[in-house]
């Protein structure tokens, strides 16, 4: 007779409050999945609003709840220290259910003005969101594969969702064979960083390098080249930024403003993690990659900026040079430049959702006219909408008064005192082009004529039926740029004021933001 060998099983304890919030969001969406398939003719667009908006300030609630169990109890890890909660990833949280809650707001509108009934917005949204606020609370390299993968596929899926758009589907195309590389890159990286190192938990890899010194480095620094590459990808760093102003310009409005915050926020959150965190040592490995990649990010998202007629591409090209400045705070690898990266990515998705809002509001139905000229006599015509536009654009800028100047302020401090002064030479080059470029959009909101010139844009940027539109109208003797005022939804009106007011406030007083960030970066170090 023979006899079955017993094994004892022991599974790793689960403190499930560290993971409440991506439980909440996950289950939000499974209800939002399971209504719409159960009800006849798919849930309604203004029920699966309220659901997702309901789930998302609990997850908020959570997160929040999170922050204040931390400053009691310290930080933790749980699931066989594959999870970690501190103050990093509970700030990373709530800056990423602030973006979720006000995409969801001006996405409803959005959804409204299309005619789309569908729910797969709200239900991809909230798995995305789960996948960058997993993406900070990882303590292993395995978990920030999966929770990036949870990220990109929905996104994947959102820049595509609208079928009536079809650039969308070219650019989720293109989105999705290039995240597909980079995701390939970053498991090999993985793999290699395991071979050197015999773990993928941060920790350990953390202990390794304290107890033990490579001579032989060259296996691990290509592992941490190739995991860099990975997230250079995901953040939009230059050169592997090729793929921002397609997918930008050609997914709807509303998932713009969402990936440009959320997906940032994410990628961010794991590249600090695994740099800082479990590599910290070896800095003299991965500093100057990030150095060389932040000097190139802020150059080039500024330059490239300044020749944008398409609002949207200019908007992408800015959230690269965005990249470069929170680069420049994770290169220090300081107390002072954790911090300031952490403050410049809550102002920065606050104001890019504000921002892409606005977008999307002027940008009609179908969501095509995204042109310079769009905004010509803005302010005239609604000036409390074009007042919004105004201090959004300047925040992102780095106008006193407002968060931006802030975030700004806060990670070119932190390389020079960390010794990195020419870094912050080039930001402010940087900061100096980029008030060229938003400064052209508000001189036009303000200054610029109700009737433009129909010479205003060059004939080679025009497309042949706007051509022959124009030339309709000039025969009839009207007027080639009056453009009517648009009316502003009520939910995407409340997002663009919450994102004003929370831009102008953490501009006045910022001391609750830079403690918040500040308290999150030390509980983070310790």
């Amino acid at each position: 007779m023979l006899l079955a060998a017993t094994t004892s099983f022991s599974l790793p304890s689960i403190d499930y409050l560290a993971i409440l919030p991506e439980l909440v969001l996950l289950g939000g969406a499974l209800i939002v999945l399971l209504a719409t398939s159960m009800v006849r003719g798919g849930l309604k667009r203004n029920i699966a609003t309220a659901i997702t908006m309901l789930f998302s300030a609990a997850a908020l609630v959570t997160a929040l709840v999170q922050w204040g169990r931390i400053s009691a109890q310290g930080a933790e890890t749980t699931i066989a220290h594959a999870i970690v909660l501190d103050g990093f990833s509970t700030f990373i949280g709530v800056t990423v259910l602030c973006a979720l809650i006000l995409s969801v707001l001006v996405g409803h509108d959005y959804l409204k003005r299309e005619g789309i009934e569908s729910s797969e917005y709200h239900i991809l949204a909230m798995i995305a969101a789960s996948g960058a606020v997993m993406m900070g609370q990882a303590n292993d390299l395995i978990v920030i594969f999966l929770a990036l993968e949870i990220l990109s596929i929905a996104l994947y899926v959102l820049v595509a969702f609208n079928p009536l758009r079809g650039e969308s589907g070219e650019s989720a195309l293109k989105y999705y064979i290039l995240g597909g590389f980079s995701s390939a890159i970053f498991v090999y990286g993985i793999a290699l960083v395991y071979g050197a190192t015999g773990s993928t938990n941060l920790g350990q890899i953390a202990n390794f390098f304290s107890e033990n010194q490579l001579i032989h480095p060259g296996l691990f620094d290509a592992g941490l080249a190739l995991v860099l590459v990975g997230f250079a990808f995901k953040i939009a760093a230059v050169p592997f930024h090729v793929w921002t102003p397609d997918v930008y310009q050609g997914a709807p409005s509303p998932i713009t403003g969402f990936m440009a915050s959320v997906a940032k926020v994410g990628g961010f959150a794991a590249l600090i993690r695994v740099t800082i965190a479990a590599m910290n040592s070896q800095s003299a490995s991965w500093k100057p990659i990030l150095y060389a990649l932040a000097i190139a990010t802020l150059l080039l998202g500024a330059i490239v900026a300044l020749v944008q007629r398409d609002v949207k591409r200019m908007l992408a090209y800015s959230s690269i040079s965005h990249a470069g400045y929170i680069l420049i705070g994770v290169e220090v690898g300081t107390l002072a430049g954790t911090s300031a990266a952490l403050f410049y990515l809550f102002a920065y998705s606050v104001m890019t959702v504000g921002s892409f809002a606005i977008v999307t509001v002027l940008g009609g139905d179908g969501d095509s006219d995204h042109d310079l000229g769009r905004y010509r006599g803005l302010a005239r015509r609604q000036p409390w909408l074009g007042g919004a536009l105004a201090v959004l654009l300047l925040a992102q800028a780095g106008i006193p008064f407002t968060s931006g100047f802030f975030a700004k302020l806060g990670v070119v401090s932190a390389a020079i005192n960390g010794g990195s002064w020419p870094l912050a030479l080039v930001a402010m080059i940087a900061a100096a082009i980029g008030v060229a470029f938003y400064l052209r959009v508000v001189v036009l909101a303000y200054m610029g004529s109700d009737e433009a010139d129909a010479t205003d844009t060059p004939s080679s940027q025009v497309n042949p039926q706007t051509r022959h539109a124009q030339s309709t109208l000039l025969l009839e003797g009207q007027s080639v740029a009056t453009i009517p005022a648009v009316s502003v939804p009520l939910l995407s009106g409340i997002a663009i004021v919450l994102s004003v007011a929370t831009t102008i406030f953490f501009g006045v007083i910022p001391g609750p933001l830079l403690d918040f960030a500040h308290s999150a970066a030390q509980l983070f170090l310790a």
